[in-house]
């Protein structure tokens, strides 16, 4: 049914598209909030910044919209709460579509699907799978709490205790990656296009092993009843319709060197 209802809104949007119909929202600001941590969507490069797949995005969808963006920053775990309060229009930051999580805020159509892996040090052969991390007790994994991967990390890593001390909580994605590197910790859990860029740009440093443990769905977040919740589905569809989503990942997941 899910997947059902959102090829009929994409066909519903891109035959607006079609007729020329996408709202025209006449040079209104847009409150745009992100963690700015999680590349290749969204991050902070070496000239200091603000970058990625989902800047990108967001500009295309203001310049179809006829809308101004404005960016502020806040961490992941006050970003849905500050969402939902009405604080911003638009929270981004490869935000998983879920249930629980639309219980306070809507989402977007999902622009973006990606699987999750488990990332590991290039030297590591103490596991590699999930059930051989699980075995040892010796072995640790960083998580933002609140994410997809803490979750997946719980109950499908671990024994499902949210409380298990073998999760090492952090603030930001790119501290769990950096704990990692330095060998605080022995997993992260992060999905694959990500994983992707990190392996990429670690010249062998940073590796994934195992099976794909999961799918999940990205979409940007409103305040509940947002009316800016259509035409941004609108413009995903119109994107996905002419080339402009697989330009973007082919940009930020193929060319784009993380550290460059």
């Amino acid at each position: 049914m899910k997947i059902l209802t959102a090829l009929a809104a994409t066909m519903l949007a891109t035959t607006a598209v079609a007729e020329g119909h996408l709202p025209d929202l006449e040079g209104r600001e847009i409150v745009v909030v992100a963690e700015n941590a999680y590349p290749p969507l969204q991050f902070i490069d070496g000239n200091g910044n603000a970058v990625g797949w989902e800047y990108d995005a967001m500009a295309e969808i203001a310049d179809r919209l006829n809308a101004t963006v404005s960016y502020e920053n806040i961490s992941w775990d006050a970003m849905i709460p500050a969402v939902s309060e009405g604080q911003y229009d638009i929270g981004m930051t490869g935000i998983t579509i879920r249930e629980d999580r639309a219980e306070v805020v809507d989402f977007s159509d999902t622009y973006m699907t990606s699987e999750m892996v488990m990332l590991v040090r290039g030297d590591e052969d103490r596991f590699a799978d999930a059930a051989g991390f699980a075995a040892n007790d010796d072995l640790l994994m960083a998580a933002q709490p609140g994410t997809t991967p803490f979750y997946v990390g719980v109950y499908d890593v671990l024994d499902g205790d949210e409380a298990n001390p073998r999760i090492k909580l952090m603030e930001t994605f790119g501290a769990t990656v950096q704990a990692l590197r330095v060998g605080d910790v022995d997993l992260v859990l992060t999905d694959g296009t990500a994983g992707a860029g990190y392996v990429d740009a670690s010249d062998g440093a940073l590796k994934i092993v195992g099976e794909k443990l999961g799918t999940e769905d990205f979409g940007f977040i409103f305040p509940k009843g947002s009316e800016l919740v259509a035409p941004v589905n609108a413009v995903i569809a119109d994107m996905a319709a002419d080339g402009t989503l697989e330009a973007l990942n082919t940009k930020w997941f193929l060319e784009y060197k993380l550290g460059e």
